[in-house]
Order: C-alpha cells, then sequence, then structure tokens
C-alpha cells in the first residue's frame, strides 16, 4: 500500500464516520475523485478545482467544458463531478412531484426555485396539471441566451393535450436576477392563454424565477 492509499482510507474512514462534517471543500472534492482517479494523489488537482472555481457549489455547477480546462481533470471525472448535484436535484424534484400537490402558489414556487436552480440561461417550462393539482408532466419547451427564450405556442397546446392536463402552468426564469415580466412575456403569456382556452385547458399561472425570488402573472393580477 503506498502512502496514497493509506490518505484515501483516512479519508473514507473520516466520511463514514461522522459524513461531511469539518471537511473543507477542497477535501469533499478530493473524495469525490478518488472514484474517477482511482491511483495517485488527488489532493493537488482538488486544491487546483477549488481555486479555479472558488467553492465546492461553483466547481460542481461548472459546465463540462470549464472543468475539462483544468490541468488533470479528463472526461470521466469531469462527468463526475457534473452528475452528482444533477442526481441530488433529480431526487429532490422527484420528492417534491410524489409529496405536493402543485396547488397553492408557494408550492409551485419551490418547485421551481429547485428546477431552475442549475439553469445559468432562459429557459421555460410547462407544468401540466388535472383537476386537483396533481402533476402530470413537466416539459421543458426549450433554451434561449442569457436574456431571451422564445416559447413554442404549438407545442405547448400539444403537450396539454398529450397530458390530458386540465390546466397549465408556464414558467421561465431570468437569470439577470430581475424577477420583474417584459412585455414580451406578458405578450406570449396572452397567446398562450388563448390557445389553451381553445382547447378548453386553462393557464393557471405564468411564473418568472429570478435567484430565489418569483413572480407569479396570477397574483399580480395579469391573468384575472
Amino acid at each position: 500500500m503506498s502512502v496514497h492509499d493509506g490518505h484515501r482510507d483516512r479519508v473514507r474512514k473520516r466520511f463514514l464516520e461522522n459524513g461531511l462534517d469539518g471537511f473543507a471543500d477542497h477535501e469533499v472534492l478530493e473524495l469525490l475523485l478518488y472514484y474517477a482517479i482511482p491511483r495517485g494523489d488527488v489532493n493537488p488537482l482538488a486544491h487546483a478545482l477549488a481555486d479555479r472555481f472558488g467553492s465546492l457549489s461553483a466547481a460542481l455547477s461548472a459546465p463540462m467544458e470549464l472543468l475539462t480546462q483544468v490541468d488533470g481533470v479528463g472526461e470521466r471525472t469531469a462527468i463526475l463531478l457534473h452528475l452528482v448535484p444533477q442526481i441530488a436535484q433529480k431526487a429532490r424534484l422527484a420528492d417534491l412531484k410524489r409529496d405536493l400537490a402543485l396547488n397553492t402558489r408557494e408550492r409551485v414556487g419551490d418547485y421551481l426555485l429547485e428546477l431552475f436552480s442549475r439553469e445559468r440561461n432562459e429557459a421555460a417550462y410547462q407544468i401540466c396539471l388535472d383537476g386537483k393539482g396533481k402533476l402530470l408532466a413537466c416539459r421543458r419547451l426549450g433554451e434561449g441566451s442569457v436574456s431571451a427564450v422564445v416559447l413554442d405556442i404549438r407545442k405547448i397546446v400539444e403537450n396539454a393535450i398529450l397530458y390530458s392536463a386540465s390546466s397549465v402552468i408556464l414558467a421561465h426564469n431570468h437569470p439577470s436576477g430581475i424577477a420583474l415580466p417584459s412585455q414580451e412575456d406578458q405578450a406570449v403569456t396572452l397567446r398562450a392563454k388563448a390557445a389553451l382556452e381553445a382547447i378548453d385547458v386553462r393557464l393557471e399561472d405564468h411564473i418568472v424565477v429570478a435567484d430565489n425570488d418569483f413572480i407569479s402573472f396570477h397574483q399580480s393580477g395579469f391573468l384575472s
């Protein structure tokens, strides 16, 4: 056993005994790297990742192309780092789907804040609900730039028909951090509302998410 193997065993034992309590960001990254790089000293690489991105959260949310620019990070390592937060997010969203009917603005907001937490560009989603507010499907409608995304009205209608939705909630994010809807947001909302009403489906809301906040078109009176 090499000195590096002994160090790895000590780090693993520390984790098994105490979880991640007391682990610095670079030590968490080091522990992860053991499973992508089975031999050698990965401590310098863990420090390099922490230094490059500034925090554990930033390193785990970094795009693949930026991760692989760090010397020593190959595709296998980048995939592992990229995969971990996505698994956690998928599990949290599954819990929200199972445990909560999306029948209040607060519940919808909690779900969408998690859904958009990893989006860097403006993206749009459609939530299809049954008559009791139960989630039937959540479909990604598309992604745009950091400042714009186009909502496909035809796709919104097709999704509503496909999942036999009683109502629909549209949502998109503003990466700028300002949740205030634009004139374009208002215009496309009215077009979507009219198209859905033509197939007897209610547009329940259009939510704009920004950072840890969101604005509801319904609550603001725009859809009344």
